[in-house]
């Protein structure tokens, strides 16, 4: 039976225990998602903060609420419009952890690393491929003919779409989530979801590997015409060879525990050395 409490958000089959304050108060931090972008996790800790009013309703324990933070500070990227959908679906399956203790809680993540792809690839094409360049457009003619309302007209079309896909976002993604995560968990596909985005991501970062670290060895073998330079020789054993290794060292060490600054400091002097010794 339902309480007189209209803000309670619930399905028949698995009430809720978040209300609309909660909900609402997600709602509003999830403009500030993009606020604390960096190069390590880029929008976690925006995430983390987006998901603290659901966290601390669900998880009365210091332990419990400092493990969830924890969780929700790995690293997350998508279009910001579209992010609050995520928050939403990754609220109730929060919800649903709290309540099952057979929950596997690291489906969470892997939900939230399988929808990061898809949601980027619509959300940038509608909002920065689409929508701002249609709203500045607009405001643009009517600024080149003078009309000092170019640039709130711009803000009004732009937001008008951006606030309103936000809230819907949520509310949708956190039914989504309340009305399906536990028949998907029992169905077994969760566990699919998990070790698909555990592939998805292995992949990506082999790609990323590949693609955004360059090693050049500047040392050859013979001299003139008929000079071999040893970073093809070994480019031709294994393209992308040194890439791949000295993103394992850089791995490696994150796993001993050296802090990112201290690893950018490194990198930055063995390549300003390697490049006066002639080595790169």
């Amino acid at each position: 039976m339902k309480t007189s409490d209209e803000s309670e958000v619930s399905t028949v089959d698995n009430p809720s225990k978040l209300t609309k304050h909660e909900l609402m108060s997600m709602f509003w931090r999830s403009f500030t998602i993009n606020a604390s972008f960096n190069y390590e996790r880029q929008m976690s800790q925006g995430f983390a903060y987006s998901m603290i009013p659901a966290l601390k309703k669900l998880y009365p324990a210091k332990e419990d609420m400092a493990a969830a933070l924890t969780r929700h500070c790995e690293f997350f990227n998508v279009t910001p419009a579209l992010s609050p959908l995520t928050v939403g679906i990754a609220a109730a399956m929060e919800e649903e952890n709290a309540r099952d203790e057979t929950f596997d809680a690291r489906s969470i993540n892997a939900v939230k690393a399988s929808l990061m792809g898809p949601l980027s690839g619509i959300g940038d094409s509608i909002f920065w491929g689409t929508l701002r360049p249609l709203a500045g457009g607009i405001a643009c003619s009517l600024a080149l003919a003078g009309n000092p309302i170019a640039p709130i007209l711009f803000l009004v079309l732009f937001n008008f779409f951006n606030i309103g896909c936000r809230y819907l976002c949520l509310f949708k993604g956190y039914e989504l989530g309340t009305s399906f995560i536990s028949k998907i968990e029992k169905s077994g596909v969760m566990q699919k979801v998990f070790v698909a985005a555990g592939i998805i991501g292995l992949l990506v970062i082999g790609a990323m590997s590949a693609s955004m670290v360059t090693v050049a060895l500047a040392p050859s073998i013979g001299s003139g015409d008929g000079a071999i330079l040893i970073d093809k020789v070994i480019n031709g054993i294994m393209p992308k060879m040194l890439p791949l290794l000295v993103t394992l060292g850089i791995y490696k060490l994150l796993r001993k525990g050296c802090k990112t600054d201290q690893i950018l400091i490194g990198i930055f002097v063995v390549s300003i050395l390697g490049c006066f010794i002639g080595l790169f």
